[in-house]
């Protein structure tokens, strides 16, 4: 279920800077009140209805605290989970739990509420030939786990950054001296650099729409903010010469809508930046 953009190095490396962020100097009050040697059982409960994800990210979070670590898993990654549920069971060295407790926690919670907003987004247009994209409208520095939970709930990733997808949006026409202009420059950019990437073209309107159908060569043209009525008027005149995509305002509410219009793609900000968190907590057995 893990996007191959996401490496087991890029993963790592958050795990270390997140404790880092967190322990310090050291976990004070474990240090006073456990013993070094302790060990316990905890369970992830679960006090919310979604879908889990973080699951794989908790178990790596675990055993580097604690290579000796257990994890019993009963909710994997892109479970349906119910309130009074538990996810996992993990036994490790005391002190290592409580230190990885919060980390765990506030991944798999962020995780979780994106993950059950993508499903939802998934099932409202799981009978159309459209897919759901995520955007860049994500936490500096944590994005890719906000992809992985967009992928987990049943929606797609789109670009992962300004390197891999150019998107000529309004701003890049504007300054560029209009949207011809910006194609035709994005075109020569990607030869001199011998550079093979997918280009989308954000029109505001069919003036602009015409204008990129005269130019050509590129991948997918993005309707931004397009009424519905309009939005059927212009995938027609697409007509399927090029990837169509719906964006701007798009909601839980009204995603079908944009769908039935005829888009290959609806891309929605709100997956990553509307979500609530799932409510889960990890409690110690006693």
């Amino acid at each position: 279920m893990r996007p191959q953009q996401i490496t087991d190095a890029q993963i790592q490396d958050f795990i270390v800077a997140g404790l880092k962020e967190d322990i310090g100097a050291g976990d004070h009050t474990s240090l006073a009140t456990i013993p070094a040697d302790s060990r316990s059982r905890a369970v992830l409960k679960i006090k919310d209805y979604g879908v889990l994800a973080g699951v794989e990210l908790a178990e790596r979070i675990f055993r580097h605290l604690d290579p000796t670590a257990k994890v019993t898993v009963h909710k994997p990654d892109g479970s349906d989970v119910l309130f009074g549920q538990v996810g996992f069971e993990v036994e490790a060295n005391t002190r290592a739990m409580l230190q990885a407790e919060r980390l765990t926690l506030n991944t798999m919670q962020r995780m979780s509420g994106i993950a059950t907003l993508s499903s939802r987004f998934a099932f409202e247009v799981g009978d159309l030939p459209v897919k759901v994209l995520d955007t860049r409208k994500t936490t500096p520095l944590i994005r890719f786990l906000e992809k992985w939970a967009v992928s987990i709930g049943g929606c797609e990733n789109y670009r992962w950054g300004l390197y891999d997808w150019m998107m000529i949006k309004d701003n890049h026409a504007d300054a560029a001296g209009g949207v011809r202009k910006a194609i035709e420059r994005a075109h020569a950019y990607l030869k001199e650099k011998n550079l093979n990437l997918g280009i989308t073209v954000e029109v505001r309107n069919l003036v602009e729409l015409e204008e990129v159908l005269n130019v050509g060569g590129i991948t997918r043209i993005m309707f931004d903010n397009f009424e519905i009525p309009i939005l059927h008027e212009a995938v027609a005149i697409v007509g399927g010469r090029f990837e169509t995509e719906a964006s701007g305002g798009i909601t839980l509410f009204n995603v079908r809508k944009y769908a039935q219009t005829g888009v290959n793609y609806v891309s929605a900000g709100a997956l990553t930046h509307s979500a609530q968190p799932l409510d889960l907590s990890l409690k110690v057995v006693r």
